[in-house]
């Protein structure tokens, strides 16, 4: 009964089209729908601040009206399932790209992944990161069989659209001024130390680390790198790894280990 009633309950909340919950009652028969109202408008009002501070950036590009609007379609479809609400809308990019009043601009579901990474990233496990004297200390003849475990906040970001120029501008990070060039950007978001970091990754990069933190040796990061994008340069990958604490342990894989 009391499952029944809660589920009730808290389906009403985040539907407007549904009536008063039937076991909700009051003194006076009115009081029960009126105050269930302004309890559903206080509870849409926390999610529509739940999804707003998350997603600041999204609501700026679009305007705080038609955020509103976007929230709570949203909302109602995805009614919260964790009391963690930093973690709310995980499905928010999603919910835009389909959302067919939005189309015309067509990087902002992009820009709500990073945003959704940006949190993650912040509340992911600390690990500290590993100095480079140690990947130097290595023969050049193990290099190929590194082995590299990176850091928990790490997620990759790819773009058709130049998301971290767009992020930083609205962000403060750099003059917001019209971008002429719609490149396509992969952006990296990570958090080594105390402040989430976001950039922007050079040419093969998202391949080469998402290869390593697939399992891959250093070798076969490499050439999944270079079929991605002929310019990869693995010196400029080996200092980001390490400039922008990516790393936290290395192995070097015996030759019984590796993968047939």
């Amino acid at each position: 009964m009391y499952a029944a009633l809660q589920r009730d309950f808290a389906e009403a909340l985040t539907d407007p089209g549904r009536a008063v919950p039937k076991d909700i009652a009051a003194c006076h028969a009115d009081d029960a729908a009126r105050r269930f109202s302004i309890y559903r408008n206080n509870v849409a009002v926390a999610l529509i601040d739940a999804l707003a501070a998350r997603f600041p950036v999204t609501q700026q590009i679009v305007g705080d009206d038609f955020f509103k609007i976007l929230a709570h379609l949203f909302i109602a479809a995805h009614p919260p399932a964790s009391p963690l609400m930093m973690f709310y809308g995980e499905d928010f990019p999603g919910f835009i790209a389909s959302f067919e009043a939005a189309k015309d601009i067509a990087y902002l579901p992009d820009i709500a992944r990073l945003e959704a990474a940006r949190t993650r990233a912040y509340h992911a496990e600390d690990a500290a990161p590993l100095d480079a004297a140690v990947l130097r200390a290595i023969e050049a003849k193990d290099l190929g069989d590194v082995r590299f475990s990176l850091h928990p906040s790490v997620e990759i970001i790819a773009s058709a659209y130049p998301i971290v120029t767009i992020l930083a501008m609205h962000m403060g990070g750099i003059p917001l001024a019209e971008i002429t060039d719609w490149q396509s950007e992969d952006a990296l978001v990570s958090r080594p130390y105390l402040d989430v970091d976001i950039r922007c990754l050079p040419p093969g990069s998202a391949a080469f680390l998402h290869a390593l933190s697939g399992g891959h040796t250093l070798a076969q990061a490499v050439e999944y790198a270079v079929a991605a994008h002929s310019d990869f340069d693995l010196g400029i990958n080996l200092a980001l790894l390490f400039n922008a604490g990516l790393v936290t342990s290395l192995s070097i894989v015996s030759p019984e280990d590796m993968s047939p």
